[in-house]
């Protein structure tokens, strides 16, 4: 696949530079002062050694350290990168950005984040001052709006110009014509702008306003207190009411929940619809009275503010218990800003506020986006400058350098000032709003808003889309598919056997019995042993439905119902297990699907807390499980375990089920597994391996103690627990294998196919687990049956990562996938060779990305490659990736309607953006792209009228056309024809779907190039000097008509010119036609003032 990238022997001169000073330090002498310099430059001098190893070398080679190395030239592309910048943007820039730099570094020095003491309901207590629990969304505020949007409007070459230019006419020796004339278009443009700004602006103010004013209950020593979002600090115990939000980072102390555990919903922080269970910290929670966490002295020792949302460590400690109380804290006692309370009330501390939440960090600062066509167009309008200055120049030589010639060479920049013309920023805005109005009245995809109205053309020019997972690409509704025990499958079909099989009660009494039960005797002695294996498979099937109904993290809730509270209905729920009103929650939509799956086969789940769980059998009868421990999945780990106790047996059961790839190795030798994970993953199921070990009361015991220790450990306390609970997980007993499928969205495998005809490369970055992803790229064709994937192993530093892309580098046309953390080692060691080795993989998917690592890819593309990205999500965490994309789209789903408010683009379905990027995509570009030429063409064939009229009255800066002429002939006599080119399509919609190829043409950017654009100054100049010229040679005896003649072919020639450039007439543009020529032979009649200029 990489075979392509150039490789040549570059020699590190950062180790040089390293080696170097390490060598002067050694040289100075014993002293102290000299021998830790040498350490530490000998240190990064083994680090920096890496750059010279090459990016294709065995494991060998790594070892025995080789010399003879090649590495790719990212040093050397970065400086001709740097070089080529410096050229074009000029040293200007440079330095307008080192003096802003320089300023905002002053005016915000940023704090280092700490970890911190946080004493319960004692903010005055804190040692630091913390950032104000404020959300802010604005870009500009009071006294930097009118100089933000200004900045951002004369950025633009094209309007810098024009300013300068209108200036220049209060000074009278510059004076050309009335001042209304350059004033007029110049004021429109930026009325326009500042109150499209505005509008946003106050939107944005409104909305973050209502946020920062929601008000919480705050508990005091005096009781509860009404207190603002933004007022709220860290150390105050906040109450959060069921269906409220999270106003900031918190650490769970008490619930009105009986079980001690609450479900908060995260969609808006990590993408994920499905509730998530959160345990409250046990010390406060056994408090008799919310009143008593004022009378204990209690305090939380909370890790520094960090990205990773997934996780959290930190201890609580009570002081003034005998011993003092030590409790852990991990992610379970979390609740972070921006998520929902969604059953109780709940109550905790204020641990992070402000810029320092999770949900704050992990999304980026909106920028405001510029099309690739507008900055294509701002270099046009450059040369076209350069091409103005140099017919000044030319025609001051000619007129031979007399008197002051100076003001002669302004007057005729002045006088040439149509050939940069100011209507080409009016036309495109009135045409991108158009393309808009175009794109929201397309009944065949009802719902598309176009919220930045900039942009439209970049549509059109996408060469990476980048894709969320749940809810864009699926559904994210699970339905369980197969179950396979080794010797027999059950399909959706064969359901009803496993029913028969739960009916009958014998294997259940035979395992509850030990095997000693009489009933099992007359069978076995009969002739056949048909029975036998029968018996054996009803066993299994009891075993494995058991599991599944018991090693989850999945809660029933009751919901309440008219007059009858919630609580009162939870605690009978024992009686009514039969309620209708039941749904099941969980951590994951797979597990949900599994419950209900147990439960549409006779084995239910009726009640479950943190202490027990509850089964009712077919039969009716209700089995109670005490749950000793519980080890929820982990991203590391793959895997979930319970230990539970039958209350009716006391026999120790220890539960787990995972990944093919976790669990292959704990369980015991079979031949099966291995083949049937593939077969169902081919099918695009996602399948689970789920097993048992059966633990005696003294191995609980041992276990217990020993991870009751780990559990507490302040270092490496995720190894330490990790480390106990695989003592257990050895030689366990394969049960079963599930296969659950996760529905795709409608269209989802024929819209993935047409992007990728057009050339669309579709990179998927989601924060869900390896297999799962892996899972839906297959399902959803993003990865075709017959490719390779190439999964890249888990790496944690330099030089597993170096090994790793050399593997990689082997592999030839296949799919990656990655994990977010071995993509965050890459990208800080080796990110150009990274970029440059997936870039050419057909399919990329990234699995357990934060929402700060969808935006850093979405931006490693774009500096990387060059290319234009497409972003498209649905939730709250994938806001960063759409804000940070040249093009944003956003689909209103389950997860809220945070992402599409973000984005650029909000469509209803994800198979709309097929249409949208083919037909509205093709169109906007094509349409803009001829619309900037006209009107270029139109300021170049009256500037070269101008030119030639100098040229022959002796290089005179008189103007041609007077005031009212030029400022009509830019709008009433040209402007409707000229812009009803936004109505003009080269293809059918219909055929540029049928056709997707139609689109790779396109993001060559052959419709607006240097090419194209010099066949038009070409046309100009031959029309200009034809028309002049003629008019002045033909109608040489009616001299004081000239005007009037010459001004009448031109605008002749215009009409004439729209006329042919269009391909698809529509009854509009005949209308603007005929309205413009009436419009410019009336104005002859009342005009003529202007016309009879001798």
């Amino acid at each position: 696949m990489a075979d392509q990238i150039p490789l040549y022997p570059v020699r590190s001169s950062a180790a040089a530079a390293h080696r170097k000073r390490a060598a002067y330090y050694s040289a100075a002498g014993p002293g102290s002062g000299a021998e830790w310099p040498s350490s530490r430059y000998q240190l990064e001098d083994e680090s920096a050694h890496l750059d010279e190893m090459p990016l294709m070398m065995s494991e060998e080679g790594f070892e025995n350290d080789e010399s003879d190395y090649h590495t790719l030239p990212r040093a050397r592309t970065a400086r001709r990168r740097r070089g080529l910048e410096r050229f074009v943007c000029g040293g200007w820039k440079l330095l307008c950005t080192s003096c802003c730099d320089w300023l905002v570094n002053i005016c915000q020095r940023k704090r280092e984040l700490k970890a911190r003491t946080v004493w319960l309901g004692c903010p005055e207590k804190c040692e630091e001052k913390h950032p104000r629990n404020s959300i802010k969304n604005q870009k500009y505020n009071i006294f930097t709006f009118i100089p933000g949007v200004l900045y951002e409007q004369f950025k633009f070459f094209l309007n810098l110009y024009f300013l300068v230019v209108s200036c220049s006419q209060f000074v009278p020796a510059l004076k050309i014509g009335y001042l209304y004339t350059y004033w007029a278009p110049l004021g429109f443009v930026l009325a326009v702008t500042i109150m499209r700004e505005a509008i946003d602006e106050f939107r944005r103010f409104q909305r973050d306003k209502e946020v920062n004013s929601q008000l919480y209950s705050k508990l005091t020593v005096r009781g509860k207190v009404q207190v603002k979002s933004s007022d709220i600090q860290v150390g105050d115990l906040i109450i959060v009411e069921k269906n409220q939000r999270i106003p900031s980072d918190m650490v769970f102390l008490r619930t009105s929940e009986k079980a001690g555990s609450c479900f908060i919903r995260t969609d808006q922080l990590d993408g994920e619809t499905d509730w998530k269970l959160k345990v409250a910290v046990s010390c406060t929670q056994r408090l008799p009275a919310l009143g008593d966490l004022f009378s204990i002295s209690a305090y939380v020792y909370a890790q520094k503010p960090q990205l990773d949302i997934h996780s959290f460590e930190g201890t609580f400690t009570r002081e003034d218990s005998d011993p003092p109380i030590h409790e852990s804290l991990s992610i379970e006692n979390t609740l972070w800003a921006n998520t929902i309370v969604a059953s109780g009330t709940v109550i905790g501390v204020v641990i992070y506020t402000g810029k320092e939440t999770r949900s704050v960090m992990n999304t980026s600062n909106p920028k405001n986006k510029v099309g690739l066509l507008d900055l294509e167009l701002n270099q046009l309008t450059k040369a076209l400058f350069v091409a103005l200055v140099a017919l000044s120049v030319v025609m001051v030589t000619l007129q031979g350098f007399v008197g002051p010639w100076y003001r002669s060479l302004f007057r005729f920049l002045l006088l040439f000032s149509y050939i940069i013309p100011i209507s080409l920023r009016v036309n495109l805005d009135m045409g991108k709003a158009a393309y808009g109005w175009m794109i929201m009245k397309d009944e065949s995809i009802p719902g598309t808003v176009v919220r930045t109205s900039t942009i439209p053309e970049e549509l059109g020019r996408l060469v990476y889309l980048l894709t969320d997972k749940t809810g864009t690409l699926t559904q994210n509704e699970m339905v369980f598919k197969r179950l396979h025990l080794g010797t027999v499958s059950y399909g959706a079909d064969t359901m009803d056997e496993i029913q028969g099989h739960l009916r009958n009660p014998c294997p259940q009494m035979q395992s509850q019995a030990g095997g000693n039960n009489a009933s099992s005797t007359p069978p076995r002695k009969a002739q056949s042993s048909a029975p036998k294996v029968r018996k054996s498979v009803s066993s299994r099937v009891h075993e494995a439905v058991k599991a599944i109904a018991l090693c989850h993290n999945v809660s029933p809730v009751y919901e309440s119902r008219a007059g009858v509270g919630g609580e009162a209905e939870y605690a009978e729920a024992d009686q009514d297990f039969s309620d209708g009103n039941r749904t099941y929650q969980a951590a994951s939509p797979d597990e949900v699907a599994l419950v209900q799956w147990t439960e549409s086969v006779g084995l239910t789940l009726v009640s479950r807390d943190l202490g027990s769980v509850q089964l009712r059998t077919p039969s009716g009868q209700i089995q109670t499980y005490c749950i000793l421990q519980m080890f929820p999945f982990t991203s590391e780990s793959k895997r979930m375990g319970v230990i539970v106790r039958d209350e009716s047996t006391a026999e120790i059961t220890f539960y787990m089920k995972g990944a093919d790839v976790a669990m292959s190795s704990i369980v015991q030798y079979n031949d099966w597994l291995e083949e049937e994970c593939g077969n169902m993953a081919r099918e695009g199921l996602r399948t689970l391996v789920v097993a048992k070990r059966a633990l005696t009361e003294e191995q609980y015991q041992d276990f217990e103690s020993r991870y009751s220790q780990a559990k507490l450990s302040i270092h490496d306390r995720a190894l330490k627990v990790a480390a106990v609970v695989e003592s257990l997980e050895r030689q366990m007993e394969l049960l079963c294998l599930t296969g659950v499928e996760d529905r795709l969205q409608a269209d989802v495998r024929p819209t993935l196919e047409l992007l990728r005809n057009a050339g669309i490369k579709i990179w998927m970055l989601t924060g869900d687990k390896l297999e799962t992803a892996t899972c839906i790229a297959k399902s959803s064709h993003l990865v075709s049956r017959t490719q390779d994937i190439h999964i890249f192993r888990p790496v944690t530093n330099r030089g597993e990562a170096h090994l790793e892309l050399n593997a990689f580098r082997r592999k030839h046309d296949c799919a990656l996938v990655i994990s977010g953390d071995s993509l965050e080692v890459c990208l800080k060691y080796y990110e150009h060779e990274l970029a440059e080795l997936a870039c050419q993989c057909p399919a990329v998917v990234c699995c357990r990305c934060s929402p700060t690592q969808k935006a850093r890819i979405a931006k490693l593309l774009q500096h990387h490659t060059g290319k234009r990205t497409c972003a498209v999500g649905d939730g709250g965490n994938d806001v960063s990736m759409i804000q940070a994309a040249d093009c944003g789209i956003g689909i209103e789903g389950k997860e809220g309607r945070q992402a599409s408010l973000a984005a650029d683009f909000s469509v209803t379905q994800f198979r709309h953006i097929g249409r949208l990027l083919m037909v509205h995509g093709r169109s906007s570009y094509k349409r803009s792209a001829a619309l900037g030429q006209f009107v270029m063409h139109r300021g170049l064939i009256i500037s070269t009228m101008q030119a030639v009229f100098s040229s022959v009255f002796y290089f005179a800066s008189v103007p041609l056309y007077q005031g009212f002429l030029m400022v009509g002939y830019a709008t009433i006599y040209t402007m409707f024809p000229v812009f009803s080119l936004v109505l003009d399509q080269d293809v059918k919609p219909e055929t540029a779907m049928l056709y997707p190829e139609l689109y790779k043409d396109l993001t060559k950017g052959r419709s607006l190039s240097f090419k194209t654009f010099l066949v038009w100054v070409l046309i100009s100049i031959y029309q200009g000097g034809i028309l002049m010229y003629g008019a002045l040679l033909l109608f040489e005896s009616e001299f004081v008509h000239v005007l009037a003649i010459s001004f009448t072919a031109l605008i002749l020639t215009e009409l004439l010119m729209v006329a042919l450039t269009i391909r698809t007439w529509h009854w509009l543009m005949a209308v603007a036609e005929v309205l413009s020529l009436g419009c410019y032979v009336a104005s002859l009649a009342f005009l003529n003032e202007y016309f009879d200029h001798s």
